[in-house]
């Protein structure tokens, strides 16, 4: 029976972390092609930054609807499916014709993650209740690593010829879904091998998250760290092109910024352990804000300044995906947590690549809209300072 038991905890495990691996290629992956896209729909990469948006738009959407799906059809299902609408939404952004498909299939993509976002830091609270930093960290750690190989490989993947043109930005973005029908599988086979979970027809008593302040002070670290990597993610791209470096350098540079993201994930169980969890949240974005600074001062040393950004981006993913957890006391409270969260967080998210590409459109230099980025890290400092506080959602002050 235990060895069953530790079976089926394994295949859980696999199965998280394969879902962790497709919740953020199919969109690091477009920062590299929007040179190509631009080109391809006539328009300024600039106008593009509102695309950036569009996954983190329908992430504050639909992520209030998770914990209520959830409760309504049960978890395994709910989760099963979202990973089938990524699916569609990856094949339908990628079909050619009209930019209606971009835009829609990212649509649909956004709204799919937002689910699996939401709900797996429940399945972790559930299932690895005695390892949530950890398993955690390793969540993180793979959903950056992914998201970094993406980035790296969609620009070479684009340049593939294909009789007598190339693969295009659609291949490669649509290359970028290729470990999704790997987590279907996965997620089956571990819902198949545990007791089956019905969801309730009744309606579900309200939780009161959103009147809650701690809940409130997760929702803005959460937004302001993703406001931050949204930014960089989209932008670093055309900034090193804008120094000089070649396209496919470019992406790389993309890609050395999430695979540092993946050594910053890694730490979460050093910053979120005993007396550090109380200063872990607003060391972070200090290292950040030097990486910044030195864009502005000194971008000879840009690879540097990714590297810096890189690892203080994977430590505050990492940090605000364990507080879901940390701060709730049920599996059922981290859901209504991280839906709360995520929704107002995303919102939070969707305004950096906008504001970012309007400064950029305004100004016609990197100056303002890194001062903005550098703005935006100052108030996660002073956020990381409140939400380190050992207190739990749902409890009388």
């Amino acid at each position: 029976m235990t060895t069953s038991r530790g079976s089926s905890r394994l295949l859980l495990l696999v199965a998280v972390l394969l879902i962790a691996a497709n919740l953020r290629a199919t969109i690091t992956g477009v920062g590299p092609l929007l040179t190509q896209i631009a080109d391809d729909l006539g328009t300024s990469e600039a106008a593009l930054g509102a695309l950036a948006a569009v996954p983190l738009i329908a992430f504050a959407v639909v992520s209030p609807f998770a914990h209520g799906l959830s409760a309504r059809f049960g978890m395994p299902r709910v989760v099963l499916w979202s990973l089938v609408l990524m699916a569609v939404g990856t094949i339908w952004r990628s079909l050619p014709g009209s930019a209606v498909n971009l835009w829609l299939g990212t649509a649909l993509i956004g709204a799919s993650i937002a689910i699996a976002n939401v709900l797996m830091p429940a399945v972790i609270k559930r299932d690895f209740s005695e390892r949530i930093t950890v398993v955690t960290a390793a969540f993180t750690a793979l959903l950056a690593g992914m998201g970094a190989v993406a980035s790296g490989v969609v620009v070479p993947i684009s340049h593939i010829s294909v009789g007598t043109g190339q693969l295009g930005w659609q291949g490669a973005l649509l290359w970028t879904g290729a470990l999704l029908p790997f987590a279907v599988v996965a997620w089956l086979l571990s819902i198949r091998s545990r007791p089956r979970e019905a969801g309730s027809a009744s309606r579900r008593p309200r939780t009161g998250i959103w009147a809650d302040p701690v809940a409130w002070q997760v929702l803005l670290y959460m937004g302001l760290q993703s406001s931050i990597f949204y930014m960089l993610v989209t932008w670093f791209a055309p900034i090193a092109h804008s120094l000089g470096r070649s396209e496919v350098v470019a992406g790389v540079d993309v890609m050395v910024f999430q695979l540092c993201a993946i050594a910053g994930s890694l730490t979460i169980p050093l910053l979120l352990r005993g007396r550090m969890q109380r200063i872990g949240p607003a060391a972070i974005p200090v290292l950040s804000f030097v990486g910044v600074l030195g864009l502005i001062l000194l971008p000879s040393a840009f690879l540097l300044w990714v590297i810096c950004c890189g690892l203080a981006s994977g430590a505050s993913l990492g940090v605000s995906l364990s507080l879901f957890s940390l701060r709730a006391r049920t599996h059922e409270g981290a859901s209504a947590l991280s839906g709360m969260a995520q929704s107002g967080g995303y919102l939070i998210a969707a305004a950096g690549p906008i504001a970012f590409g309007a400064l950029l459109s305004l100004s016609g230099g990197w100056l303002a809209p890194l001062m903005l980025v550098g703005l935006v890290l100052v108030g996660q400092l002073v956020v990381g300072v409140l939400v380190g506080r050992n207190r739990h959602v749902l409890e009388p002050r």
